[in-house]
């Protein structure tokens, strides 16, 4: 019985370290796997003791390409547990935050991770040779969305201006001037940048995905929202445990996430189009049309489209925050230590983002969990691999491993945030 094992020891253009490995028996796929090898972090130890209020300046150092994500999970959590309502102003300007990191995030992938796998070169760095005037584009794209950050966070990284009930300092309106027309510079680049993604030549296949997201009657939702899915899941993020479960797979130092009734199941840019496509901005509707997505896109090779267009919406809806805000009475609500539970979901880039928090009645911090995207992502990156490989034996065996790295890279892994959650039971025999 012949068998090919088509194997990749790190994958490249991702953040974090990963592998993985594919076993082709008599022309079929036996099994694919991802594993996840870089050592576990411990996040959630790290939290229980701490007070509530150090929660979001801890999570964000979980990643340094979308610590807003983590930011606004935990300060949303906190909120819940401490009967926090933050509206209006500050609830807008949260969001402009978030919009801030979807362009500087998505940007990075789309015009450095990914776009060098559809034009043929090995980096960013090599395709810059050849195409210098894009590679120029994307970096001063991505720097708009780290301008938010900077003007809004306090620093592009990590940043040190969000709290529990809302800012530490709120900008005024004369400040985001300057900010308004680069905005408006981006959106240009941003609608450039679709239509030049949408040229690029895609692998064939699409996947019948449960595709799971915030949704929200208002808004294409960023921050708040009910978590819902294309086969009926309709729950509010505290009834998260009822419904998903996680695992922990021999191979891989994260755990992964599933449905407890199916199983496998899809976040990210993908879910969060197909679900809430009729809550983007005119102008982010029009250029996905235009670029061929429809309504609903589940080609996994095409998300980088829909990062494209999720950028020029993020573009679109800052500038709308900015041209509307009057600046806030206070910068935050006030806020009492109490003893409670508090969940709450929202989108970071590549997807739902779960925390639960439980605090003591003087606001130490309990019981922490963290659910990133892409430990929830991992048992549909593996389905992917077996459901496409089959296609591609007919290539040399190098072709086969570049388009396995492509389709782990359609979901903009961030690994390294998939590894601070495991229960290490040891068997010595």
């Amino acid at each position: 019985m012949a068998t090919k094992t088509i194997k990749v020891d790190y994958l490249a253009r991702v953040e974090g370290e990963g592998a993985f490995k594919v076993v082709v028996r008599d022309g079929a796929v036996q099994h694919a796997e991802l594993s996840i090898f870089e050592p576990p972090r411990f996040f959630e130890a790290f939290l229980r003791g701490r007070d509530y209020s150090e929660a979001p300046d801890i999570t964000a150092r979980i990643c340094g390409i979308c610590p807003v994500a983590y930011q606004m999970s935990a300060v949303h959590a906190m909120e819940r547990a401490l009967g926090v309502t933050v509206d209006g102003p500050l609830r807008e300007l949260r969001r402009l935050l978030y919009c801030g990191e979807w362009i500087e995030s998505h940007t990075l992938h789309v015009y450095m991770l990914h776009a060098p796998d559809f034009l043929g070169y090995a980096s960013a760095i090599e395709m810059a040779k050849d195409h210098g005037d894009i590679v120029r584009r994307g970096l001063e794209l991505k720097k708009v969305g780290n301008e938010i950050l900077q003007l809004l966070g306090g620093r592009e990284i990590h940043p040190i201006n969000v709290r529990v009930g809302g800012f530490y300092r709120t900008p005024t309106r004369r400040e985001f001037e300057p900010l308004a027309e680069r905005l408006k510079w981006a959106r240009d680049a941003a609608l450039e940048t679709v239509r030049w993604a949408a040229g690029f030549d895609f692998p064939d296949g699409e996947r019948d995905y449960e595709l799971v997201a915030l949704s929200h009657p208002d808004e294409y939702a960023l921050n708040e929202g009910r978590i819902v899915s294309n086969r009926g899941l309709d729950i509010d993020a505290a009834d998260y445990d009822e419904h998903f479960e996680e695992i922990h797979v021999e191979r891989s130092t994260a755990l992964q996430a599933r449905l407890k009734a199916r199983g496998a199941y899809l976040v990210g840019p993908l879910a969060r189009y197909g679900l809430n496509f009729e809550r983007l901005s005119p102008l982010a509707k029009e250029a996905a049309l235009e670029a061929g997505l429809g309504r609903l896109c589940l080609s996994p090779h095409r998300s980088i489209i829909v990062r494209a267009v999720e950028v020029l919406y993020a573009c679109d809806e800052a500038l709308r925050i900015i041209e509307a805000y009057r600046p806030p009475e206070r910068p935050a609500e006030p806020v009492q230590a109490r003893a409670g539970v508090g969940c709450a979901a929202t989108e970071a880039p590549r997807g739902l983002l779960y925390h639960r928090y439980r605090l003591e009645p003087d606001g130490a911090i309990a019981e922490a969990r963290i659910t990133p995207p892409t430990s929830q992502n991992q048992a549909s990156i593996e389905a992917d691999l077996a459901s496409f490989v089959g296609g591609w034996l007919d290539l040399p065996d190098e072709d086969v491993r570049h388009r396995c790295e492509q389709s782990i890279r359609n979901y903009d892994p961030c690994i390294s945030c998939a590894t601070h959650f495991l229960r290490l039971e040891l068997d010595r025999g």
